[in-house]
């Protein structure tokens, strides 16, 4: 049985712990390609932490995390 990573916000712990993640990283990957600006704007505890901590593992070429999304 799966948990929710409840006050979990890195995506390497989320994903190595096997809790429930809803996969955005398709959506992740087309904001780092694409070349205009974006401003993220998000009310509290609506995920920015996690995005950032996904966009870093994508730059940092751990595909290991992304195998099964």
């Amino acid at each position: 049985m799966q948990h929710y990573p409840i006050g979990k916000q890195e995506f390497e712990v989320i994903r190595r712990h096997d809790f429930v993640y809803v996969d955005k990283t398709q959506w992740a990957y087309r904001l780092a390609v694409r070349t205009s600006q974006y401003f993220l704007s998000r009310p509290r505890r609506f995920g920015k932490s996690l995005l950032v901590s996904t966009l870093k593992t994508l730059f940092s070429g751990d595909r290991s995390l992304f195998k099964g999304l």
